[in-house]
């Protein structure tokens, strides 16, 4: 009868046993298990990034210009002069630079969980006809991106006219000259995106 009992005592802390070595973690250890032991150490690191840049860059110019020459007019006089109209001009430049840089050093990926440290794990002393397992898992996710807008608007409006040289009515009468009408634009544009 004792002999009974005893066996049904270690029956039981065997069974105790059996439920014991179970570690979930970023890094986990497990020592000195009992026999027939069933030991398992999982180590799960999940490491997530993400660079998002957006860029908008608008520019707009707009150049109205107008310009005309006046009137001469030489008349009613026994001896006219010349009638001269002085010159219309117009010019218009514009250079327009835009650099959009988006490099950069891109943050590295950490080696491991919140610790620094990678996913690792490890068994020993276990008993007699255990069975252990150490299983680690990384997954890293990055995620990354770049959207550029570069719009630029150019307007150039010109005119230029020359005024109206006139002799007339005289006995003896001078040259008619109008002066010259111009109109002069340049535009330059230049657009870098780097990525």
């Amino acid at each position: 009868m004792k002999k009974q009992l005893y066996r049904a005592a270690a029956a039981t802390v065997l069974g105790l046993s059996l439920t014991t070595g179970v570690v979930a973690a970023d890094t986990g250890n497990i020592n000195t298990t009992g026999t027939g032991s069933s030991n398992s150490v999982n180590a799960t690191t999940t490491n997530s990034m993400s660079h998002t840049t957006s860029n908008s860059v608008t520019g707009s110019n707009s150049n109205g210009q107008g310009a005309s020459t006046g009137t001469a007019n030489v008349s009613g006089n026994t001896t006219g002069g010349g009638a001269t109209s002085g010159p219309a001009a117009n010019s218009n430049g514009v250079t327009a630079n835009v650099t959009v840089d988006n490099t950069m050093d891109m943050p590295s990926m950490p080696s491991g969980g919140a610790g620094g440290g990678a996913a690792s794990g490890t068994i020993s002393t276990t008993g007699t006809n255990s069975t252990n397992t150490v299983s680690s898992n990384t997954t890293n996710t990055v995620t990354s991106n770049t959207t550029n807008n570069v719009s630029f608007n150019n307007s150039n409006s010109q005119s230029a006219s020359s005024g109206s040289a006139n002799v007339s009515g005289n006995t003896t009468g001078g040259s008619a000259t109008s002066g010259a009408a111009t109109n002069s634009n340049t535009s330059s544009f230049t657009f870098t995106v780097k990525d």
